[in-house]
């Protein structure tokens, strides 16, 4: 009775202290400036007491609630309004019955902050408005719920405010409206997600993020079939710049997986969410969707107890799961594997969506749901084959890595049997390069042991022309050859069976024309390849197959032309094999005699030219390496060489016959065709190969010289008088050539020319052809050439001795008329030295 007493007296003081200044904030013709005094004296008198909250509830409901309030709603002065409110907020915050003032204050928000427009211009004010609101929710919760109407109408309008702050704290009210009263809440919810999802997108972060949160509550505390309504928003804030607001985003919708009431019906639209923040950049983001979706698959089991018996009693995790990788646990399996059908379409479309991120994002969840799904994936194969087509062909690299670690998964969990029927009836049709890279990645993710009955398989299936031959595409290429790297990583030893298939592959893609770089993978390859056979290099593969592989190449040989890609695998085992090419010389020349004829494609006869040059360069380290090729001489240079050197019109016949000049020269010059089989051959290839001495290539000229002089070092001696006649009158040509070099190579061709003539018998014969060569010759001893003259001046010296009379009438004849003089007294100085040595 005694502390009732108190605080009556108490009661009534501090109502008489407010007497004075209420009544003089009542009167209607009271000035700004007095009413201000009138607030400011309320506001000193309330804290300037230590008042118990039971007094300031009877003060506060009695005498401040209703003339505060008329203030607040309509007192033209900004700063009358911020004392209003101020005190207010006061007495909500400390009175007992803070109920009491919702019938009273929720019509003066209404009337303040909502269109058409809201009264309250100030900001600040707006600011406030909404705090207070806050407060009245956070003290009287269940008891608002008859004024719910007038709350939503008020959120919807400050969840759209211009000031930012406002729209922040009126997701606060909207959280705790929700929370408050959700037997109620859940009628008036749906009118909160159009306002929401209008400022979900808002340019300040921290508003993006209290919407979402706010969002979180109306839906879980309201009509849960908003969830359709605000899922694509979500969704597009996983892609937010701001790591807390993709933080919020995994907050609610692990919330709503583990607490939405029905959250079943939901499973398929929210697990992709929370899993896409599975590949968050950010650690704690990461951390915090694994926590949740841990969380959410033991709940699930524990609901489910009854179905998942069997599996929870043998779930063992697979001996061949991808390394470093842990295995999720069997709820959350189960969870993806039976919405995986629901889900996979729209994440299909997704991986092919026009916009980069949507698409990255998309192929990161399809490994984390193929991860989950294990064997599950077999049902929805030819679904994800369509799309891992397609996104391995991406401009983006990060989607096309993504696409390959999923094809890997594939491998992992779906029998070969199954995977690679129908990635192999793809190749039927025209295959990609996608269709390449899936089946790499398919067979790198695939267990050694399961794999091993289909190796026979996918060796026969590479290695057919219309997969291994169908373009020349250097990515397609790149492609086949990670096929079988990964069949190399993969089977290691077993690839025995299949040695010469994938030699095929990798000789095609060496064959067709690319970077250095490309071939130098493939003989790593190769080299891998001979290493899980225990072999040495892989010489030694070209070594076990060479004979299967010339047969493979030489099947169509009489019909190939300068496009047929057997030609350019020819090339590749032909140079590429080393020494190994000396072993299968039978199927070689025999592949060259059929392709080398007059009659072949021109630009085909060309190529391979250049091979058998390439060749005969260096042909005791390759045509010539077991010493077989001397018995194949005669053929090469009758049946292949003879032929094309014969002049036809044209560039490439031009070509032709200088490829055909360099490799008659590289036997020569590799001594392949020695003095003896030079004689057996001279009267076929001699007139051909003076006639190439007039061709407009410098190179055939020159190795027409050499050739020449060669010829002449064999069987000069033996040549009649037309041969002689008919050699020197086209090598003299030459010293008027171009080139240096030819005029240089004819001149010591002449010289040997004079060495052979020497001990001829029709030296007396070719008497009158000398004196003419030494007049020739003469007038080149006098070249502006000094290195010409001096290999003239050589050939004369050589040539001095079959005529020396003669040759020193007509050097006297000249001397007056050179400008250097020097090189012809020289020359009688040598001629007069010889004679004496003679005497």
């Amino acid at each position: 009775m005694a502390v009732a007493a108190a605080e009556g007296a108490e009661g009534a003081e501090l109502c008489q202290a407010l007497s004075r200044p209420l009544s003089l904030l009542q009167q209607p013709d009271c000035g700004r400036a007095a009413r201000l005094r009138a607030l400011e004296a309320i506001g000193a008198e309330l804290r300037g007491r230590a008042v118990p909250g039971a007094v300031l509830q009877e003060v506060f409901a009695a005498r401040l609630l209703r003339p505060l309030s008329r203030c607040l709603a309509g007192d033209a002065a900004e700063r009358c309004r911020e004392l209003a409110l101020q005190l207010l907020q006061h007495g909500l915050s400390h009175g007992e019955r803070p109920c009491e003032a919702l019938p009273v204050l929720l019509p003066v928000l209404a009337q303040r902050l909502c269109p058409p427009p809201a009264a309250e211009p100030s900001e600040e004010l707006r600011l406030g408005l909404v705090q207070l609101l806050l407060l009245l929710l956070q003290r009287c919760g269940p008891a608002a719920a008859p004024y719910l109407g007038d709350i939503v109408r008020v959120l919807q309008a400050t969840l759209l405010d211009h000031y930012a702050e406002v729209r922040r704290e009126s997701c606060r009210c909207a959280v705790a409206c929700a929370q408050a009263m959700p037997e109620h809440f859940h009628m008036q919810s749906e009118s909160l997600i159009k306002p929401l999802m209008q400022t979900i997108s808002h340019q300040h972060y921290r508003v993006r993020v209290d919407v979402i949160q706010a969002t979180g509550a109306v839906i879980q505390f309201g009509n849960g079939k908003s969830v359709d309504d605000v899922l694509s928003h979500l969704a597009q804030r996983l892609f937010d710049e701001i790591p807390k607001v993709r933080h919020a985003v995994t907050t609610v919708i692990g919330e709503w997986l583990l607490h939405l009431r029905d959250r079943y019906s939901y499973f398929h639209k929210l697990i992709p969410l929370l899993l896409g923040s599975f590949s968050d950049e950010i650690p704690e983001n990461e951390k915090l969707a694994w926590t949740y979706w841990e969380k959410i698959g033991l709940q699930w089991e524990k609901e489910n107890e009854e179905d998942l018996k069997d599996k929870m009693d043998f779930s063992l995790s697979p001996s061949h799961y991808p390394k470093g990788v842990t295995r999720p646990g069997l709820g959350c399996r189960e969870l993806v594997s039976r919405n995986l059908s629901k889900i996979l379409p729209g994440l299909c479309h997704d991986m092919t969506d026009w916009v980069v991120s949507t698409r990255v994002k998309a192929s990161q969840l399809l490994y984390t749901l193929l991860l989950h799904a294990e064997d599950h994936i077999t049902q929805h194969m030819e679904l994800l084959l369509r799309t891992l087509y397609q996104s391995c062909l991406d401009e983006e690299s990060e989607v096309v890595k993504n696409s390959v670690k999923a094809a890997e998964l594939i491998g992992t969990f779906v029998s070969p049997k199954v995977s690679l029927r129908l990635i192999t009836s793809a190749f039927e049709q025209t295959p990609k390069p996608s269709c390449v890279m899936v089946l790499a990645a398919v067979i790198q993710g695939s267990p050694k042991e399961i794999l091993q009955p289909h190796v026979a398989q996918l060796g026969n299936t590479l290695s057919q022309p219309g997969v291994c031959q169908r373009s020349e595409e250097v990515f397609y290429m790149e492609q086949l050859l990670c096929c079988v790297q990964a069949l190399i990583e993969v089977c290691q030893e077993d690839c025995k069976e299949i040695s010469l298939q994938l030699m095929k592959v990798l000789v095609t893609i060496m064959a067709i024309p690319s970077s250095q770089d490309l071939k130098e993978k493939v003989e790593k390859t190769m080299s891998s390849l001979a290493e899980v056979q225990q072999l040495d290099s892989f010489h030694c593969l070209y070594q076990q197959h060479i004979i299967q592989l010339m047969e493979w190449v030489s099947v169509s040989c009489d019909g190939w032309s300068c496009y047929s890609p057997e030609v350019l695998q020819l090339e590749v085992i032909a140079t590429h094999s080393g020494p190994v090419i000396g072993e299968a010389l039978d199927d070689f020349i025999l592949i060259l005699k059929t392709c080398l004829q007059p009659n072949k494609d021109p630009q085909m006869r060309l190529k391979l030219f250049t091979v058998l040059s390439q060749l005969f360069q260096k042909a005791s380290e390759t045509i010539n390496s077991q010493g077989l090729f001397p018995s194949y001489l005669e053929t090469v240079i009758k049946d292949i060489l003879a032929p094309n050197l014969q002049w036809h019109a044209g560039r490439t016949a031009a070509a032709i016959r200088a490829t055909a000049v360099l490799c008659l020269w590289a036997l020569i010059h590799c001594e392949m065709l020695s003095p003896k089989e030079i004689l057996k051959v001279k009267d076929e290839l001699m007139p051909q190969i003076i006639a190439s001495m007039d061709e407009d290539s410098k190179i055939t000229r020159l190795m027409a010289c050499r050739i020449v002089d060669a010829f002449l070092k064999a069987c000069g001696r033996q040549f009649d008088e037309d041969k002689f006649k008919n050699t020197y009158t086209e090598v003299l040509k030459r010293l008027d050539d171009a080139s240096c070099d030819v005029r240089l190579a004819a001149a010591h061709t002449l010289a040997n020319w004079f060495k052979c003539l020497k001990d001829s018998a029709v030296k007396s014969a070719m008497e009158g052809h000398i004196e003419f060569l030494y007049q020739e010759l003469l007038i080149h001893l006098d070249d502006p050439d000094q290195n010409l003259q001096n290999a003239v001046l050589e050939v004369l010296k050589e040539g001095s001795v079959l005529y020396p009379d003669l040759l020193v009438r007509e050097i006297e004849g000249v001397v007056h008329k050179h400008q250097t003089p020097l090189y012809c007294n020289q020359l009688l100085h040598h001629i007069q030295s010889a004679k004496e040595s003679a005497l």
